[in-house]
C-alpha cells in the first residue's frame, strides 16, 4: 500500500493535466466542430489512457531511478533559462526547452516510422482522430524511453524553474494539435504544430506520407525537407488503409501483430508509399 501511495503521490499531477487538457480540448472540439464524430468512441480512447498514464510513468520513473544509480549526468548543458529577460523568462525557457526536445522527437519519430511501423502504426490507425483518441501503442514508453528520454538527458536544456501555468499550456498544445476543431494557432502556426499541420501527418493520402513530424514546431521539418503547410482548406482523413484503429483494450494491444499478419497473409491490400514497412 505505501508503494501505490508513492506511486499515486507522483503520478498525480501528471493525471491532473492530462485529464485536465483532454477534457477542455474535447469541449472545444463540441462547440467548434470541423467534422463529426461520435461520442461513444471517445470511451475507447479514455479506458486507453486510462491504462496508457500510469504505465506510462512507472516506466519513466523506472528509467530515471536506474539512470540516477548509474550515476550518469549530462555531457552538455544549454543554459537556456534566459533571465535576462525578465518576466518575459516563464514564457521564453519553457518554449526554449520544448524545441530543443523536439529536435530529439523529429528524429526519434522519423525513426518510428522507419523501423518500428508496425507498433507507432496504432497511433497512425486512429480514423476518428481527436484529443482522446490520438493515443500510442502500449510499447511507446519504453521506445521513448530508450530512444528518446535518454539520448535527450544528455543534453540538458537548463530552462530554470517552470511555473505549473506554462506546463499545462505545453499539454494542452499536445491535445491540440491532434483535435478536430476549426481553431487554429493564425498566424502562429508558421512557427508552432497546430492542428492543421499535424493532421497532415496522419494522412491518408500518400503525397502526405512522411511529412510534419515535428509536434512542437514546424521549423525542424523546414529544416530538414519535410515540411508540408497545409492549404486554407486542407483537411484530409486520417489512418490506415491496412487496419481499422482499436475498438477494445485487446485490439490496442494486439493490432502490431494483427497488422503483420494481415501484411503477411495479404488479406487486405497494402497501399504503397513509405508508410507501409518493408
Amino acid at each position: 500500500m505505501a508503494l501505490l501511495a508513492t506511486l499515486w503521490a507522483e503520478a498525480r499531477p501528471m493525471v491532473i493535466v492530462t485529464a485536465f487538457s483532454l477534457s477542455v480540448m474535447t469541449v472545444l472540439e463540441l462547440v467548434f466542430p470541423r467534422e463529426r464524430q461520435s461520442l461513444s468512441r471517445r470511451w475507447v480512447g479514455l479506458a486507453i489512457w486510462a491504462f496508457y498514464v500510469p504505465f506510462n510513468l512507472i516506466v519513466f520513473k523506472s528509467l530515471h531511478n536506474l539512470w540516477v544509480s548509474i550515476g550518469i549526468t549530462p555531457l552538455v548543458t544549454i543554459p537556456l533559462s534566459f533571465s535576462w529577460a525578465g518576466i518575459l523568462s516563464i514564457v521564453l525557457a519553457p518554449i526554449a526547452g520544448a524545441l530543443v526536445y523536439d529536435f530529439f522527437f523529429y528524429w526519434f519519430h522519423r525513426a518510428q516510422h522507419a523501423l518500428a511501423w508496425r507498433f507507432h502504426a496504432v497511433h497512425h490507425s486512429i480514423r476518428e482522430l481527436n484529443a482522446v483518441n490520438s493515443f500510442h501503442h502500449v510499447s511507446e514508453p519504453i521506445f521513448q524511453a530508450i530512444f528518446l528520454v535518454l539520448p535527450a538527458s544528455l543534453i540538458m536544456a537548463d530552462t530554470g524553474p517552470t511555473i505549473p501555468a506554462m506546463l499545462i499550456i505545453l499539454q494542452l498544445h499536445a491535445s491540440f494539435i491532434h483535435s478536430p476543431t476549426r481553431i487554429t494557432l493564425g498566424p502562429l502556426r508558421v512557427f508552432f504544430c497546430d492542428n492543421r499541420f499535424h493532421r497532415i501527418h496522419h494522412s491518408l493520402e500518400e503525397k502526405h506520407f512522411d511529412k510534419n513530424f515535428g509536434a512542437f514546431t514546424t521549423l525542424w521539418d523546414r529544416l530538414f525537407g519535410t515540411a508540408w503547410l497545409p492549404a486554407q482548406n486542407e483537411w484530409p482523413e486520417t489512418g490506415l488503409a491496412e487496419v481499422d484503429q482499436p475498438r477494445s483494450l485487446r485490439d490496442w494491444i494486439d493490432l502490431p501483430v494483427r497488422f503483420r499478419h494481415e501484411r503477411r497473409d495479404e488479406t487486405i491490400e497494402p497501399r504503397s508509399g513509405n508508410r507501409s514497412p518493408a
